[in-house]
């Protein structure tokens, strides 16, 4: 499991070389404004400028904060320092953004690149900033992405499964596992159906933690997460640009289970259940069919009108599952449609609740650390689109909805916990555009956003 390094962050400054963020208006020191100048650094948001101290070393460095300083653009000074120690000047709580920010940009996924070890840049920790706190969240937002980036020969649910039971191990959680055919003994059809086809060391699984399950007297949060390892398509199979990057399928599951180890690490005072169903979407004489009527959890019989809508059957199973402990709130998260791409882009993803409150508190949770969220309506006009004329319900709508994301929502909705309050996450957890501390690949995505509100929802007394 990922852990960044814990030297990125220390409080020691000696040494330490600037990092100064100028606007276009900005004061910029007589020892260096000329060389400045001279190389067109102007304060415009993502210039940075390292100014040497005629020395041989590093004087300052200049970076570009724009007309409003966007702490998140410290995320691309791992990336473009040479290595040393630095720090950040600026306004404590900008500091204290900026130093988070930072970490998240230190993640790199070289497992597979044979390379030696690279001097590092590190960073002073601003003022009042709790070291070890800002070191978990960024390590759970490394762990997803490490997850998700990971191919899915090396991530598949035998792995996803190591990962969960490490997790609960590490924080004195309980993790219970129902795997291959036993899905069927235990009540979990659609998760059987989409993953049986599969080789055997493959098998689908549904895996469940539980954390201070006998505290009565704390609310019981519930995280869900969606775990494809593959995506094939099924049997209605992908063309190959579509089935490229299908590795990150499993970013929901990666979300839930890296976001339920925050809050165990943090001790929120709730109970907690994270449920994952890890399952490969294959292709074999097994593999479910379109026009198959599969059984679920909640006794809702589903019609296939297509394959490739898999992830909302596992969802509706494990969904059922978190209702059965009748959680006061339900978070759930997945890679689940194009749709929500079209509709947003990959860096805005939608939300979707009918809880006014919980959708407030997620909407300004994001803001206020960079980690933003787009409500998305439950529209009950494109129910109908999911009515089946042979089933209770069917796993792709109508063609005249047209809204795929809603449509997919409106269909979890009908699996969802219906004690508490319920809260679905369409991520994409993916950086299709490579930039300084944002590499191509695998994104954290509403995680920081959940966990700011879950601890100002939650706080520890």
């Amino acid at each position: 499991m990922s852990v960044l390094h814990p030297d990125l962050l220390t409080s020691e400054a000696e040494g330490a070389i600037p990092v100064r963020f100028v606007g276009p208006d900005g004061q910029i020191d007589a020892a260096i404004r000329g060389w400045a100048g001279t190389n067109g650094f102007t304060g415009k948001s993502g210039q940075m400028l390292v100014a040497p101290d005629g020395q041989g070393g590093v004087a300052a460095v200049l970076v570009g904060a724009g007309e409003r300083l966007d702490p998140m653009s410290a995320r691309a000074l791992p990336a473009k320092l040479p290595p040393g120690l630095y720090r950040l000047e600026a306004e404590p709580g900008d500091a204290r953004a900026a130093a988070l920010a930072f970490l998240l940009g230190a993640y790199v996924f070289d497992r597979y690149k044979a390379r030696p070890d690279r001097d590092r840049v590190r960073l002073v920790a601003p003022e009042g900033l709790d070291i070890e706190a800002a070191l978990r969240i960024a390590s759970a937002c490394a762990l997803a992405r490490e997850m998700i980036d990971t191919p899915a020969a090396d991530m598949g649910p035998l792995q996803i499964e190591t990962i969960a039971r490490e997790i609960a191990t590490a924080s004195g959680a309980t993790a219970t596992v129902t795997a291959g055919d036993v899905l069927l003994e235990d009540n979990y059809p659609a998760v059987h159906a989409v993953g049986r086809a599969a080789a055997p060391h493959r098998a689908p699984r549904v895996i469940e933690i539980g954390w201070n399950l006998d505290r009565a007297d704390l609310p019981l949060v519930a995280l869900v997460g969606k775990g494809v390892v593959f995506d094939s398509g099924g049997l209605d199979i992908k063309a190959a640009a579509g089935m490229r990057n299908m590795k990150k399928d499993m970013g929901g599951a990666a979300h839930a289970l890296a976001l339920g180890r925050l809050v165990m690490q943090a001790r929120l005072p709730v109970r907690l259940v994270v449920l994952v169903a890890a399952v490969e979407n294959a292709i074999s004489a097994d593999a479910f069919r379109p026009g198959d009527i599969l059984n679920s959890r909640k006794g809702l019989t589903i019609e296939i009108g297509n394959t490739d809508a898999e992830g909302r059957l596992i969802l509706a199973d494990i969904l059922t599952r978190a209702g059965e402990h009748s959680p006061d709130l339900t978070l759930d998260f997945a890679t689940l449609t194009g749709a929500a791409r079209v509709a947003l882009g990959p860096e805005l993803p939608p939300l979707y609740t009918d809880d006014e409150a919980l959708a407030a508190e997620l909407l300004d949770a994001g803001r206020a650390v960079g980690d933003p969220l787009w409500r998305m309506p439950l529209w009950p006009g494109y129910r109908a689109s999911i009515d089946s004329e042979l089933a209770d319900v069917r796993n792709d709508s109508a063609g005249w909805a047209q809204a795929g994301s809603v449509t997919a929502a409106l269909f979890l909705q009908k699996f969802a916990p219906t004690t508490g309050a319920w809260a679905h996450m369409d991520i994409f957890a993916w950086n299709p555009r490579a930039r300084p501390g944002w590499p191509e690949g695998g994104e954290a995505q509403a995680l920081r956003a959940c966990y700011a509100m879950l601890k100002a929802r939650y706080p520890r007394s």
